[in-house]
């Protein structure tokens, strides 16, 4: 049973998992699995070139950070389960108690987090009626988002980044990642604001 499972290894979902990964010394973390699904095939980044991205060299290519990301994770924050390669098809059940099922096995999950991108082409059966047109992409793209109150769709799911009703951009991406995983922590912790910073003050 995972505490939390990700959906998407992008940039949101990604950086969602760094953020809850990075917090595994806080007392309400240690005893928490968490997972991630990285499937990247559909990735826009898959496709992306970068002279605009805080951070990121100039001509960076989407598909290098795309890998680089999830071996960073990987090495960084071993204890994130990564699950490459499967695509979620369906999810079901209620907060605390959720099954997610992908085209090779299943999951038992006490939360979702939902990281994918924005395509019509959507396919999560069991999410199907969470989904309205992306309120900031044009109309002609038939675009879609899950809908949602800062990020929070249901009790226990989560989206983010474009999925989430926010533009296509890196930066706005990866913050939106990062948002639910300071939730997630927050939830965690009793509902005490928390987050999590890595420093080199003493």
């Amino acid at each position: 049973m995972f505490d939390v499972l990700l959906i998407g290894g992008g940039v949101a979902g990604v950086s969602c998992a760094l953020i809850l990964g990075s917090a595994h010394k806080k007392s309400f973390v240690t005893d928490k699995k968490i997972g991630i699904i990285t499937h990247q095939k559909a990735s826009s980044l898959q496709d992306a070139l970068f002279n605009n991205a805080y951070g990121i060299p100039a001509g960076k290519l989407g598909s290098e950070i795309l890998t680089e990301s999830t071996d960073h994770l990987a090495q960084t924050y071993p204890h994130i389960v990564q699950i490459p390669d499967e695509k979620v098809i369906k999810v079901e059940g209620t907060s605390g108690d959720f099954t997610v099922t992908t085209n090779k096995a299943s999951y038992k999950t006490r939360a979702i987090v939902v990281a994918i991108g924005s395509s019509n082409l959507f396919g999560i059966e069991g999410l199907e009626h969470y989904i309205e047109p992306h309120r900031k992409a044009l109309p002609e793209k038939n675009r879609i988002q899950l809908k949602n109150n800062d990020h929070l769709v249901a009790d226990g799911i989560y989206v983010a980044g474009t999925l989430a009703g926010w533009r296509s951009q890196l930066a706005i991406a990866a913050g939106s990642g990062a948002s639910v995983a300071t939730d997630l922590l927050t939830l965690w912790n009793n509902g005490i604001e928390t987050h999590s910073h890595d420093s080199i003050r003493k």
